[in-house]
């Protein structure tokens, strides 16, 4: 039901005062604009002390060419795993729409912040000799009185846009570190495992020859057929994943054409220690993007609840100001007054849009303390996993290795002195390839720890891959086990 209530006034008190009054007040309220930095200043931050690295919105073809330079300066040589971080960061498309949507909430935020235009109307009626000319000029007031409450909250909303830019920005540099690892890791893997083949077809030589004068029997001759057989379907399953982890590289490094001939750092070696982190969930509740993203959103519905409550009853209030000039037989007759609309709630008093805010208030509040539990948790369980993936790689490091050397070693010095026969050096040396193996698997494992726990602590949680520190690959049971048949 809509209610209207007319008032005149006199010449004195035009309504174009009152008219211009309110747009005034429009105008003055209308104060906020885009930021020089589209709001990237926060993210690059982000991005300098939690990665050390640098980010680029590539809006104009100058900052394009500038991103591209170092693309190409870094490209031009090994790519490293930091080397990697950065290309991606620079040179990752699916990063810059994600700039992209930070710049529309910018225009969100700043649409938001400005109060509504007001609106004018102009009639003109004629008939009986009569003239009527009418003029109005509406302005929704609630909107102007609401305006602050209305701009702070699209502010948190905005500050909430550049969070999910910095959580992009993170998940881009966790990705292209785990990309490198793997690849890395992969074409390591590959190489002991060529190593193991040209060591079984030796072997597989060896024994033909030895079976041919009858010096060995069928059944050994078969062992070393099906082992030689089986490393080198698994050598390619493991170049096979060579391609396809370089290809995955390639994807979060956003590489194209020519760019596709860069060559590769080797893994990383194992650090001297572990990183110690006693407060890591203190650190994960400080410092997780999600969690801050889930802190402002509690309190913007907060604010919003408020201003539901505040309007609850008038969801329309307009002022107009009219001016109507009436003309007939010569004479001319100006009326001017002011015209307030609003709703009656007879029927719908605002309980309904109340209630929905409360709910959506606790359901945040909710989603809030799950949110903190599960950071916790999640925070705890990465850096286990870190530090024993760290314990098993630093083992075989510094105990399983150098012990298969002096076993190696030793295998050799009593094959020079006819101690021993061939196959008991074959058999050890596929022993130390598997060792190899694993002591790669292991550091992969470790790295791809360490980027989940910088994901966990710093980032939006979540990981990319399987558990770090796992069972030891098939590759590497299936050599160990081979090799244990003679």
């Amino acid at each position: 039901m809509m209610h209207r209530s007319v008032s005149h006034s006199s010449p004195r008190r035009p309504a174009a005062r009152l008219a211009a009054s309110i747009t005034g007040a429009f105008l003055l309220a209308g104060c906020a604009s885009f930021s020089p930095d589209g709001g990237m200043t926060p993210v690059a931050t982000f991005a300098d002390v939690t990665l050390g690295k640098e980010v680029a919105v590539l809006r104009t073809d100058a900052e394009t060419r500038v991103a591209r330079g170092e693309v190409e300066r870094l490209l031009k040589r090994p790519i490293t795993a930091d080397a990697a971080v950065q290309i991606a960061l620079l040179n990752n498309r699916g990063l810059q729409a994600a700039y992209n949507e930070l710049g529309l909430a910018e225009a969100g935020m700043v649409g938001a912040s400005l109060p509504p235009n007001p609106t004018i109307a102009l009639s003109r009626m004629a008939g009986s000799g009569e003239v009527e000319i009418e003029r109005k000029i509406v302005a929704n007031i609630l909107s102007l009185v609401t305006l602050p409450a209305r701009a702070e909250i699209a502010s948190q909303r905005f500050r909430q846009a550049q969070l999910r830019a910095m959580a992009e920005t993170m998940r881009t540099a966790s990705e292209a570190r785990r990309a490198f690892v793997r690849a890395t890791g992969a074409r390591a893997k590959a190489t002991v495992l060529a190593q193991a083949q040209t060591a079984s077809a030796t072997a597989l030589q060896l024994t033909k020859r030895m079976g041919e004068s009858g010096a060995i029997n069928k059944l050994d001759q078969a062992r070393e057929q099906v082992f030689h057989a089986d490393i080198a379907g698994q050598l390619a399953v493991a170049r096979r994943a060579v391609d396809s982890d370089r290809e995955q590289l390639v994807r979060a490094l956003g590489l194209w054409g020519g760019d596709l001939n860069f060559k590769l750092a080797a893994l990383p070696p194992l650090p001297v220690r572990a990183r110690a982190q006693p407060a890591v969930e203190v650190d994960a509740i400080r410092r997780r993007i999600d969690l801050q993203i889930a802190r402002i959103e509690v309190e913007t519905l907060a604010k919003s609840y408020g201003l539901t409550q505040a309007t609850r009853f008038v969801n329309l209030l307009e002022v107009a100001g009219i001016s109507k000039t009436t003309r007939g037989d010569g004479d001319s007759v100006t009326e001017r007054g002011v015209e307030v609309e609003f709703q009656i709630p007879l029927f719908d008093f605002g309980e309904v849009r109340a209630r929905e805010a409360e709910q959506r208030y606790q359901m945040a509040i909710n989603r809030l303390v799950e949110k903190a539990v599960n950071v916790r948790s999640e925070a705890r369980n990465a850096y286990r996993s870190y530090r024993a993936a760290y314990d098993i790689a630093a083992h075989y490091q510094r105990e399983v290795l150098p012990l298969r050397k002096i076993i190696s070693d030793e295998m050799l010095l009593r094959y020079n002195a006819m101690q021993i026969d061939v196959f008991a050096l074959l058999t050890e040396s596929r022993q130390r390839l598997a060792a190899n193996a694993a002591a790669i698997d292991a550091r992969r494992d470790f790295w791809l720890a360490d980027a989940d726990l910088m994901l966990a602590v710093s980032g939006a949680g979540g990981s990319a891959g399987g558990s770090p520190g796992g069972a030891p690959s098939s590759s590497t049971i299936a050599i160990a086990g081979e090799a244990a048949g003679h």
